[in-house]
């Protein structure tokens, strides 16, 4: 096995590698680690990665000249936005960011190709270069939005350091450069074990949290929020020391920074505070700049706003954005339920806290799409069939939403998805008292979905031949199923108990009864708890595979099948390669996960890797997986499923396991909630399935994760131009310098200028990476 990493190592390392290596195995102790370094793919993005443009021609060109400004300004507002991800993934990522920029806006990747190969780098190390950029670009920092893994250049260091200094940027100006590269290079290529994937303390790097936080820290901060009833969402957390006693700075995203008319105990709670025995000062101005062009932004694309639901939604969104307050996001939100069926959807904020190791702050995102009338359609049928459906979904009627309010379901083309990553379909928002009580929407991302899960049977890992035809050709449809599913009424469906501020109850407390023990419920949320707050470092997880057992679940019922237009034998294809698919996810999840600090790196994967051993453990031949040898003589492994037992084993295990999962949260019995989805998520040599060396086979074989090239918008006259790219490294980075391309230089100045002011803190870095 090990030879078979240092081969596959050395393949992609290509002639420099051989040199690297062979002073590695001179030296000793050092030797050993040295090579393994070396030959961890994981950390680099290969020269081959996918990249594919987004394609928004013709559902751009359909909108009217007001939806097209509209649609404008809604996206320079998410892009502005975005940029705040530099600085919530890493402390170098804004920095790297700005020296990119700098490079390529002087000179575009084919000119400075030229200066690579005068700088003596090869042609295969360019490109490397190049890949690098356009993945920074795309993961909004240099961690992996799809797994939290660090990726550093495949270069040597010392040739990225030639090119520098041979560039035009550099000639134009040299000490600002130098000091650039000087603040960054370093942890560009540091891959010590802290650094090596994000996490709290001593399992990651994190900028949510200062470097000398830890658990304990994050446990204390979400209290006193809680206390003041103030959401984590829009916050980072930032610890020092004074007179023996700690002290704590929760810091909001906000335009504004001082505002004292509304500090004190009004929406954002600034002002300092006492809490058990510690000091909490709740401040406003992170991303100060970049809040500021948001705000900007939606007040332009106000004055193109299709109704007055839109006008309120985008007033209540800038004064989010300009005061650091998440009850107007709220209030926000509430308007944008109400704008059904809109020509241009759009969403923007702190959203999702999969990247919060403590998974209660948002990470910035926001989208502009035009819909899809067509495939609309589909969701519309499937939305009308939601009370219908849900009834069928295996637990008790007490524990379903008192009434399920009809939510839009579109599917979408995507013209500006900024932040770190796409996905393929979203339920929004997050807030629980707004879904539970007022609704939520969903889309489904159909150009996202139409190029980013294309395989090539080549690259199919795991399966057999026969499998493998079967999947590639109903993957898309039976995917597209799984989607509906899983955001609609996976997300979309349960009922939380509540006990709140007046002391009243949203359930009947003497007639409820736990249908795992028979017994009344004795747990519920209280307050100012919510499912993030309550189940913090798994909810992201927990969710996810809540949500996917509802899409297995569900996929099976033939009315469901039908909406989507299967019938028959291809509707049978559509459940058993849904189902397939699944558990294949399942094995390739181990990527994610990190053996050294036994923890998950992404939630969706640890969710299926969850519901493949729920498979597993249903046994009587349902999910076989058995280690082997490849064609190429390395660890390889076949999984397989048996189509027969799917609606009997299979829908019976995952139906006790769904109820379950609701069960748990509904009642918010967070230690019984940890101890089954723990214990599933548990990697090990043990058991009937020998998974940590399994990991291994996967880490061997694994695929990287497609990039986005996304088009550009700009005003010319009373128009608006789309501008659009090719699909690949190259033109994901002129994507990117030509996004700002107006205010480059202010925008430059003004990342690095927040970025310094988190340097104060401690960022988590060791002695030995600085």
């Amino acid at each position: 096995m090990f030879r078979c990493n240092v081969i596959q190592g050395l393949r992609i390392w290509k002639s420099y590698t051989f040199s690297a290596v062979s002073v590695a195995l001179k030296r000793k102790p050092q030797a050993s680690r040295l090579l393994f370094t070396m030959v961890d793919s994981q950390y680099y993005l290969p020269n081959d990665i996918g990249i594919s443009a987004l394609d928004c021609t013709e559902a751009f060109r359909l909108l009217s000249p007001r939806e097209q400004l509209y649609a404008h300004y809604l996206s320079r507002s998410a892009w502005y936005g975005g940029l705040a991800v530099l600085l919530q993934t890493s402390p170098e990522s804004a920095s790297i960011f700005v020296l990119l920029q700098r490079l390529f806006r002087k000179q575009p990747p084919a000119q400075l190709g030229n200066v690579a190969t005068a700088a003596g780098l090869s042609p295969e190390e360019y490109q490397a270069f190049l890949v690098y950029a356009a993945g920074l670009y795309a993961n909004m920092g240099n961690y992996k939005s799809f797994g939290d893994t660090k990726f550093i250049p495949n270069l040597p260091k010392e040739n990225l350091k030639a090119l520098v200094w041979q560039s035009q940027a550099f000639q134009d100006s040299p000490s600002e450069m130098e000091a650039l590269w000087d603040s960054c290079s370093t942890l560009l290529y540091s891959l010590e074990d802290k650094q090596k994937q994000l996490g709290l303390g001593d399992k990651g790097i994190t900028t949510y949290f200062s470097g000398n936080c830890c658990l304990e820290d994050a446990e204390l901060a979400q209290k006193f929020l809680d206390s003041k009833n103030l959401s984590a969402y829009n916050t980072r957390l930032f610890k020092k020391k004074s007179e023996g006693k700690s002290c704590y700075e929760v810091r909001l995203a906000s335009a504004v920074c001082t505002h004292p008319s509304l500090d004190g105990e009004g929406e954002t709670r600034c002002g300092r505070y006492n809490f058990e025995d510690r000091v909490f000062t709740v401040s406003r101005g992170d991303y100060d700049h970049l809040m500021k062009k948001v705000s900007e932004n939606l007040e332009k694309a106000k004055d193109h706003a299709a109704n007055e639901n839109q006008k309120r939604m985008l007033e209540e969104y800038s004064r989010s954005f300009t005061f650091g307050s998440v009850e107007a996001h709220k209030e926000g939100s509430r308007f944008w339920i109400k704008d059904k069926g809109p020509i241009v959807e759009s969403y923007i904020g702190f959203i999702e806290s999969y990247r919060d190791p403590f998974g209660s702050r948002g990470e910035f995102e926001g989208f502009v799409a035009v819909v899809n009338k067509a495939m609309s359609e589909r969701f519309a049928k499937l939305v009308s069939s939601a009370e219908v459906l849900l009834p069928e979904l295996p637990w008790p009627k007490d524990f379903e939403k008192d009434r399920f309010l009809l939510p839009d379901f579109t599917s979408l083309d995507v013209l500006t998805f900024a932040g770190s990553g796409i996905p393929a379909g979203i339920n929004i928002p997050n807030y629980d008292d707004i879904r539970q009580s007022e609704g939520f929407k969903n889309v489904s991302l159909g150009n996202v979905l139409a190029v980013a899960y294309a395989t090539q049977k080549d690259k199919l890992t795991f399966l057999d031949e026969e499998d493998k035809d079967v999947y590639i050709k109903w993957k898309g449809p039976s995917f597209e199923v799984q989607v509906g599913l899983h955001e609609l009424l996976g997300h979309g469906s349960g009922k939380l108990f509540v006990q709140d501020e007046k002391g009243t109850f949203n359930f009947e407390q003497d007639n409820v009864c736990n249908p795992e023990t028979g017994e009344k419920i004795t747990t519920w949320y209280k307050g100012n708890e919510t499912w993030d707050s309550k189940f913090s470092t798994i909810s992201c997880s927990y969710e996810e595979c809540r949500a996917e057992c509802v899409g297995l679940y569900l996929c099976l019922n033939k009315h469901v099948l039908s909406i989507f237009g299967h019938e028959g034998e291809d509707a049978e294809e559509v459940v058993y390669v849904n189902w397939l698919n699944m558990v294949r996810a399942g094995l390739l999840g181990l990527e994610f996960y990190t053996s050294e600090s036994k923890s998950w790196r992404q939630a969706h994967m640890q969710a299926r890797f969850v519901i493949l051993r729920v498979l597993l453990e249903a046994g009587e031949g349902l999910v076989t997986l058995k280690e082997s040898t490849g064609k190429d003589g390395c660890p390889d492994a076949l999984i397989t499923l048996d189509r027969s037992k799917i609606h009997t084993v299979g829908k019976g295990a995952i139906e006790r396991f769904l109820c379950k999962l609701q069960v748990l949260k509904s009642t918010a019995d967070v230690e019984g909630g940890r101890a089954l989805y723990e214990g599933y998520s548990a990697v090990s040599d043990g058991g009937s399935h020998n998974f940590l060396c399994l990991r291994e086979t996967v880490l061997q074989r694994k695929e990287a994760r497609k990039m986005f090239v996304q088009a550009n918008t700009r005003v010319k006259g009373d128009s608006v131009e789309l501008v659009e790219y090719e699909g690949s490294a190259t033109g994901l980075i002129c994507s990117f310098t030509e996004r700002f391309a107006d205010d480059a230089e202010e925008v430059e100045a003004h990342l690095l200028e927040l970025n310094k002011r988190d340097a104060p803190f401690p960022s988590g870095r060791t002695l030995e990476s600085v």
